[in-house]
């Protein structure tokens, strides 16, 4: 009897492959901490790094395995990561403000290669750029108008890619053309973790999961923060929880909108499809509302494959047929090519499409990344830290801003499956 190509799929992330998650399970918690960070990825380690340097001392929690989040689950590829053009944020908070937003989504991608760079983090760090592929001539237009809008404003150079040089980009009929942001990087985002939670311990930060945090209660200047059977006096908190935001805090519950993102890695391929899949090993993204995203694995080897799979949240490996048929669609020559690793992973989107850091109740918060999240998370995570020191440094272009929620929303988006329908219809009929 024949095979699937899921036979022998692992249902995890590959990434863990070469970076497995932490053991370190439940300890006894010291009594106090100057800075309590509720959350071990890449948030919450970038804040403790930053509050150890300052001479905090720094406990971080998580409920379940160290990094589990989407820290090692996402998809690897690092960009300038503002989600809103220029233009629409300028309509929405004018000219200074708006341009103030999109320049530290340049610097967040820079601050990324700085850090991996001082501390020699080895994550198979590549600077390949991302290939921004049209899925309708509509939307090679919409891109050809995007590039100019972006040379405009004096922003990094986009380059457009008519159809018919599209084979050095890209070895699929299926799209009409795209647009080259040579800048964009990619990670092993598991390794990354790895990197950064080895960072975070040489300084002294105490790191532990297993230990899920159920209640935090104002305690005169500080915070009294119960874990498990324990409670830390903490002098601040920070909430770095993103998509994985729960009750714990309401508020903030009501302004994240958990996404699952499915990927799946196929088995080695042969050397000569793999070298025409993506020949200059760019990250990929396409322009379909419902975006799908692929790449290529650091050893060139394997695709890595990732879009929103199922209408409503579902095991990733009962959604995994349907994501398959979406990389068909893209390269039916890998038709029969085995998967050897299928998962999920939460995003964390806002209202208003920007990440948010501030203070709410005596609770630090950075979170909200939209999908676009290496980067972002990194650079506002060092940010919290800084403003959790007291320094000037820390200030950034979202302070102040409205951190929207909707009427009859309370972290459970009952509104996702028919939104989702809805762009897919849209995908196809309208764009």
């Amino acid at each position: 009897m024949e095979q699937t190509p899921f036979a022998k799929t692992l249902a995890q992330p590959y990434w863990l492959e070469d970076a497995p998650l932490s053991a370190n399970g439940p300890e006894p918690l010291p009594p106090s901490a100057d800075l309590v960070v509720v959350g071990s990825g890449y948030t919450g380690l970038s804040a403790a790094i930053e509050a150890a340097r300052g001479g905090m001392s720094v406990l971080v929690l998580d409920r379940g395995a160290i990094g589990a989040g989407c820290s090692t689950r996402n998809g690897g590829q690092v960009s300038s990561s503002i989600k809103p053009e220029l233009g629409k944020l300028t309509a929405r908070h004018g000219a200074d403000l708006a341009r103030r937003i999109r320049d530290e989504g340049y610097a967040a991608l820079a601050h990324t290669e700085a850090l991996i760079a001082a501390n020699r983090i080895d994550c198979d760090w590549q600077k390949s750029g991302r290939y921004i592929a049209a899925h309708s001539p509509k939307q090679f237009d919409g891109l050809a108008r995007l590039v100019e809008a972006r040379a405009r404003a004096g922003e990094p150079e986009m380059t457009l890619v008519p159809q018919s040089q599209q084979l050095g980009e890209l070895g699929s009929d299926r799209y009409f053309g795209g647009a080259v942001t040579a800048y964009n990087a990619a990670v092993q985002p598991a390794k990354l973790h790895v990197g950064l939670l080895r960072l975070a311990e040489g300084l002294g930060v105490v790191v532990q999961g297993g230990h899920e945090v159920t209640g935090i209660a104002r305690d005169g200047a500080g915070s009294s923060v119960k874990a498990r059977d324990q409670t830390i006096a903490a002098r601040q908190v920070l909430i770095a929880t993103n998509g994985y935001s729960g009750p714990l805090s309401p508020w903030l519950q009501r302004r994240v909108i958990p996404i699952g993102s499915y990927m799946l890695a196929t088995n080695p391929l042969p050397p000569d499809v793999a070298a025409r899949l993506i020949p200059k090993g760019r990250m990929v993204v396409d322009t379909r509302k419902v975006v799908i995203y692929f790449r290529m694995s650091p050893d060139g080897r394997r695709l890595i494959f990732g879009g929103r799979a199922a209408l409503a949240e579902a095991n990733p490996m009962r959604s995994l047929p349907r994501l398959y048929d979406m990389m068909l669609e893209v390269f039916p020559q890998l038709a029969g090519t085995p998967v050897s690793h299928a998962w999920n992973g939460f995003v964390a989107y806002t209202f208003d499409e920007l990440p948010h850091i501030g203070v709410q109740d005596g609770l630090h918060y950075a979170m909200g990344y939209c999908g676009s999240g290496v980067s972002l998370s990194l650079y506002y995570g060092m940010r919290a830290g800084q403003k959790i020191l007291g320094r000037a440094e820390g200030a950034t272009a979202l302070d102040g801003l409205q951190f929207q929620t909707r009427p009859l929303y309370f972290g459970k988006p009952w509104f996702l499956t028919p939104s989702v329908a809805w762009c897919r219809l849209a995908d196809r009929l309208f764009s």
